[in-house]
Order: C-alpha cells, then sequence, then structure tokens
C-alpha cells in the first residue's frame, strides 16, 4: 500500500463524475488502502478517489479518530444546515464556510462487498458529504455563495500550487473504464 500525489484543482477527474464499483476484489482494497495511507499522511479529514487519479466511487474518512471508508454511496440528508469551515486536500490551504446538511445517512458497501450504513451528524456528516461530491465532480468552492466563491477563485490563481505540473500518470489497476485520467 502507498501514499499517492493529490490531484490538485485544476486536474480534470476532479471534475468527472466517478462510476460505479462493481467488482469488489484485491484491487479496490489496495486502492482503500490507498487513499486511507494518503489520507493519513496529508492529514485530511477525507478523500474520494479520483483526488488520487482513480474516477471510481470510493472514498474515505478520518473524523474524530475514526477512519472509515464507503463505496458506492448513496445518502440522505436531514433539513437542518450546519454552516461551517471546510477545506480540501485538492485546495490546499484554502478554507471557507460551507452551508451542508447537519447529518446523513449513506449507504454503500465496504471494501469487501457488504452493506454498510454510516449515520453521521456535523463533522462526519460534513466529510461524508464533501467526498461524495467528490465522487460527482463537486468541488466545495461549488456550494459557496458568488462573494465568497470569487474569493476563493482569487486566493486560488494567486496560491504557490495553483498550475504546478501534475504528478506523472500511470495506468490505474483499478477497472476505471477509461475514466482514470
Amino acid at each position: 500500500m502507498a501514499v499517492q500525489p493529490i490531484r490538485l484543482f485544476g486536474d480534470p477527474i476532479l471534475r468527472s463524475r466517478a462510476i460505479e464499483v462493481d467488482a469488489f476484489d484485491k484491487e479496490i482494497r489496495t486502492l482503500v488502502q490507498d487513499l486511507t495511507d494518503t489520507m493519513l499522511a496529508a492529514p485530511g479529514a477525507g478523500l474520494a478517489a479520483p483526488q488520487i487519479g482513480v474516477g471510481l466511487r470510493v472514498f474515505t474518512w478520518n473524523v474524530e479518530g475514526t477512519v472509515g471508508h464507503l463505496i458506492n454511496p448513496v445518502l440522505s440528508l436531514s433539513d437542518e444546515t450546519q454552516d461551517g469551515a471546510e477545506g480540501c486536500l485538492s485546495l490546499p490551504e484554502l478554507t471557507y464556510d460551507c452551508l451542508r446538511a447537519l447529518s446523513v445517512v449513506a449507504t454503500g458497501f465496504d471494501m469487501y462487498g457488504e452493506p454498510l450504513r454510516i449515520e453521521g451528524s456535523d463533522l462526519l456528516a460534513r466529510a461524508i458529504q464533501h467526498e461524495t461530491d467528490h465522487l460527482d465532480g463537486i468541488l466545495f468552492i461549488d456550494k459557496l455563495d458568488t462573494a465568497a466563491r470569487k474569493a476563493a477563485m482569487k486566493e486560488i490563481r494567486e496560491s504557490d500550487w495553483f498550475g504546478l505540473e501534475q504528478p506523472t500518470v500511470k495506468v490505474s489497476p483499478h477497472g476505471t473504464f477509461g475514466l482514470g485520467l
């Protein structure tokens, strides 16, 4: 298992919808471990497969000392909302308040194909929503109001990392059906 390079804002895979996982094999377990290792090394509260260049619907999280993963997530969101600071490993050093549902029920599968149901609120709910958005090609800055989004884009353009050469892309060992960039 290995720490992988994290794709930065501007990489097209971050704007592509990831595809459903249909085989729960050794490659998926390796992907989950790579995501976990990369997230913990960063460190971050979550990491989605597209952020390491794999266009599959898989993410990991690390919230309040609990590490987990979910494959092919389907979310049910509360009507009650929370507004709080949010950042992203693909947008280094960028933090803005973002409106999210206060709680979430997420269903999907673990790396062995067993059904999984996660219920969370506050930071866990925020992390699950944020990572699921990544699987749909949505970044948290897309959810900001116009003024905050403009400020975020200005900050991105002025950052040291914006426009840096992207990591060398290897062919994914995971079945991405041409969606791994």
